[in-house]
C-alpha cells in the first residue's frame, strides 16, 4: 500500500495511507453491471436477471452501506497536493470512460438482435439508461479538470446519455447559484421529486443553451456555429443514435428514448438529494455568501462512495471544485444523508417519507435551528411550512402563499 509523506516546517513528519486506493476501482467496474445480467439471461432465459441493475442499485448498494457504515477519515490537507498528483487516481477515470460504452453498446446490440418480451426489452434499456446517468458522474468528475484530456472525455462520456450540455451548467451556473432559489438544480422545501424533475431537466437545458450562446456572442459567432460545444455533443449523440438504428432498426428509436429518460432521472435523482432545502443567505450587497460546506447535504458511506467517485463528499465537492474524488474532505455538524445515494434515492421517491425524514434533518441543522427564513422554500408550499413548522419564526406568508394550501 503507497504511503504518502511530507515534512513539516517545524520537522514533524506527516503519513498517510490510502486504505481506499484499490477499492476506486470498483467504480471503474460498476457501469459494468448490464453484462452479467445480459450473460445470465443468456445462460438461463430468464429475463428477470436484464434487472439486475435494480438489485445490485437499490437493494444490495443501501443494504452494504447500511452494513458497512461511514468512514469519516480524510487525508491529511498538508498532502492533499501529493494525493492529486498520483497519477493512479486520474487513470481510473480515464479507464471507466469505455466501460461506459461497452456497457451501451452491448445493451442496445442484445436489445436489438434478441427475441425480447416488450417488457424485456424496456428493462433492459431502463437499466442501461441508469448506467448511463453514472456516465454524467463520470463526466462530472473529469470536466471539472483544466487538462484538455480530461475535458474532452467528459464531452465523449456525456454523448452517450445525449446531455451534453451538462458541463457548461454545471460548472457555469451551478456551482456559482448552487443552494439559492435562482438555480433549477437545487431542490427546495416541499417540492418532491417529480415537481423537482419538471423544473430541473428543462431548466437545465435552456440555461446550458442561454450560457453557450452568450459565449459565442461575445466572441462574435451565431449560436449556430460549429464551436458551440452543445451542440458537438449532440452530434456525436445523433451519430450514435443513427449507428444502432442502422445495425439493429427502428426499435432502437425506443430503446434510446426509454436509455435517455432513465440517465436524465439519475441525475435528477442525485440533484435533487444533494441540496434539497439549503440556502445561501445575500450580502448587504446584494451578493450570495460564499458557497460553504454546509450549503450541500454529505454522506461518508463507504460502498457508494467507492462506486461513484466519491460524489458523495458533496461539500468539499463544491467548496473545492477542482479538488480530485481521492482527496475529498469529510466536515462536522455538515447536513447529513440517512445512507448512501442509492439508498436516499428510494426515500426520495415516496414524497411523504422523504419530508418526514428530511424536512427534520433539515430544520435541526446547527446553522438553522428550526428558522425557516434560513431554507430554500418552494413558494408553492411556502404557506403550509410557515403553519407546519414556523410560526414564530419565519415572516408570515402573503395571501398568495395561503393559496397554494
Amino acid at each position: 500500500m503507497k504511503t504518502f509523506t511530507t515534512t513539516l516546517a517545524s520537522g514533524e513528519e506527516i503519513q498517510y495511507v490510502d486504505r481506499k486506493r484499490w477499492f476506486w476501482i470498483l467504480s471503474v467496474l460498476f457501469p459494468l453491471q448490464p453484462l452479467f445480467g445480459i450473460w445470465m439471461h443468456a445462460r438461463t432465459g430468464d429475463e428477470v436477471w436484464l434487472f439486475f441493475v435494480l438489485l445490485m442499485s437499490y437493494v444490495v448498494a443501501p443494504a452494504l452501506d447500511m452494513v458497512l457504515g461511514e468512514d469519516r477519515n480524510n487525508p491529511p490537507e498538508e498532502l492533499a497536493m501529493q494525493l492529486d498528483q498520483d497519477v493512479y487516481y486520474r487513470r481510473l477515470t480515464y479507464a471507466v470512460v469505455p466501460m461506459h460504452f461497452i456497457a451501451f453498446f452491448v445493451s442496445a446490440w442484445y436489445a436489438g438482435t434478441q427475441d425480447l418480451s416488450t417488457i424485456g426489452f424496456l428493462g433492459l434499456a431502463m437499466v442501461a439508461g441508469l448506467i448511463a446517468g453514472l456516465a454524467i458522474n463520470t463526466g462530472h468528475e473529469l470536466g471539472h479538470k483544466n487538462s484538455k484530456l480530461e475535458k474532452a472525455l467528459s464531452k465523449l462520456v456525456l454523448t452517450l446519455p445525449a446531455y451534453g450540455h451538462y458541463s457548461i451548467v454545471h460548472n457555469r451556473d451551478h456551482h456559482s447559484t448552487v443552494s439559492t432559489p435562482e438555480d433549477c438544480a437545487s431542490a427546495r422545501m416541499g417540492e418532491n421529486i417529480y415537481q423537482f424533475a419538471l423544473r430541473e431537466i428543462p431548466g437545465a437545458f435552456i440555461r446550458g443553451w442561454s450560457l453557450e450562446k452568450e459565449r459565442l456572442n461575445n466572441r462574435g459567432k451565431p449560436v449556430w456555429h460549429p464551436d458551440n460545444n452543445i451542440l458537438q455533443s449532440y452530434a456525436l449523440s445523433l451519430g450514435i443514435a443513427a449507428l444502432l438504428i442502422y445495425l439493429f432498426g427502428w426499435s432502437m428509436l425506443v430503446f434510446l428514448f426509454v436509455h435517455h429518460l432513465f440517465a436524465y432521472w439519475q441525475l435528477t435523482s442525485a440533484n435533487y438529494i444533494e441540496h434539497y432545502g439549503l440556502l445561501r443567505r445575500k450580502n448587504e450587497n446584494g451578493k450570495y455568501e460564499r458557497c460553504e460546506p454546509h450549503h450541500s447535504w454529505n454522506s461518508n458511506h463507504v460502498f457508494s462512495n467507492l462506486v461513484l467517485f466519491h460524489l458523495e463528499r458533496h461539500s468539499d465537492h463544491h467548496t473545492h471544485p477542482r479538488r480530485r474524488y481521492q482527496s475529498l474532505r469529510h466536515f462536522e455538524n455538515l447536513p447529513q444523508l440517512p445512507n448512501g445515494y442509492f439508498g436516499v434515492y428510494l426515500l426520495a421517491y415516496v414524497p411523504w417519507l422523504w419530508f418526514k425524514v428530511m424536512d427534520k434533518r433539515l430544520l435541526a441543522l446547527p446553522h438553522v435551528q428550526g428558522d425557516l427564513d434560513e431554507i430554500n422554500i418552494c413558494p408553492r408550499a411556502r404557506g403550509a411550512m410557515f403553519l407546519q413548522y414556523g410560526r414564530d419564526k419565519m415572516v408570515e406568508p402573503t395571501i398568495r402563499d395561503l393559496k397554494t394550501l
